[in-house]
């Protein structure tokens, strides 16, 4: 037969419970609120328009704001690709959650993805023109231009720079020839053309590439400017754009805003200290030039500019979409973007 618990003892058992249920809610008061997700997964191609993320990554930006919003320990990794079409690749296959590249990939893959894996604009990053620079003194304009006269891009037929050429080549010749420059192209890193192209020995004689490797390039002596993206289309255009399918947007809604927001604040501290951007920058790339002239690069507003306000979006992409690489028409650059632009004064 049982012992009889006495009304004294049950009192405390109660209390004891009490104080017991206290504690286990004081302690998940406490603990931060673990994300979605605990890893950012990045990846961009090289060049002084995605100097954003490394600013992000080294000063742990995204850790920062994903603390302030409650979440837990944030892992945030990097790789450089060559290219946005191959960063591209990876969020499609679910090997990246944040791609980088220029308009003409980001709306590509907005063009292609529907539901979960519908890809949009996080921001834009910066602004920078296009420059088309030979080593073939016969090639003056685009006009000069044969068969056989190679041209350097990043990637065929959907980055920036083939789809400008498709611009400059309909106005050149007429729109029925828009797509006369693409038989000249060939794909090749950034960095593999600058080499290239400076050997003198490749059948890369011209580079259609973006800064540093332009400035680079022009400043060895070897090379001559044949002409500017800002010839074919409205100067001050976003360039770098950064994008996130709705599999990493829609379920970490408060990991997603920490990551605008430190994005947001990247553009912000390069204005203000380009020096130390400037270093972060080289740590990353490493440059034979000292750390001022990468320095003068960043403040120099007629290379380049750092903004998250979409610039010049619809122009590309009914462009795009009148040249048959999209097969939908956006009615408004907001629906190319996620919301967290939607305030910005962008077209």
């Amino acid at each position: 037969m049982g012992v009889m618990e006495t009304t004294g003892d049950a009192e405390m058992t109660l209390f004891r419970a009490i104080l017991l249920t206290a504690a286990a809610l004081l302690s998940l008061a406490s603990t931060p609120v673990r994300a979605e997700v605990d890893t950012v997964r990045i990846a961009m191609p090289y060049g002084l328009g995605y100097l954003p993320t490394y600013v992000v990554v080294d000063r742990h930006l995204i850790q920062q704001h994903a603390a302030a919003a409650g979440l837990g320990d944030i892992k945030v990794t990097l790789r450089n690709m060559a290219s946005g079409p191959v960063t591209s690749d990876l969020i499609l296959a679910n090997d990246a959650d944040i791609g980088m590249g220029g308009w003409g990939p980001a709306f590509i893959m907005w063009d292609k993805t529907s539901g979960a894996n519908k890809v949009r604009g996080i921001m834009p990053l910066s602004s920078a023109s296009i420059i088309m620079l030979s080593i073939d003194p016969r090639i003056k304009s685009l006009r000069d231009f044969r068969d056989g006269d190679k041209i350097g891009i990043s990637a065929i037929k959907v980055t920036d720079q083939a789809v400008t050429l498709q611009m400059a080549a309909a106005k050149e010749w007429g729109w029925d020839q828009r797509f006369r420059l693409d038989p000249l192209t060939i794909s090749v890193s950034n960095p593999d053309g600058m080499a290239a192209l400076l050997s003198g020995q490749t059948e890369v004689k011209n580079h259609y590439t973006i800064i540093p490797f332009s400035v680079i390039e022009e400043e060895s002596g070897k090379v001559h400017r044949v002409m500017t993206s800002d010839d074919y289309m409205t100067p001050g255009s976003s360039g770098s754009v950064m994008y996130a399918s709705a599999r990493f947007h829609d379920p970490n809604p408060k990991l997603y805003a920490a990551v605008a927001a430190a994005f947001e604040e990247a553009i912000t501290f390069i204005a203000q200290n380009s020096r130390t951007a400037a270093e972060i920058y080289v740590n990353h790339e490493p440059q034979k030039r000292d750390i001022s002239w990468i320095e003068n690069i960043i403040r120099d507003p007629k290379q380049i500019t750092y903004s998250s306000t979409p610039r010049g979006i619809k122009e590309h992409a009914d462009f795009m979409y009148k040249l048959g690489t999209l097969k939908h028409q956006p009615e408004s650059w907001k629906d190319l973007f996620w919301e967290n632009v939607y305030d910005h004064d962008g077209n």
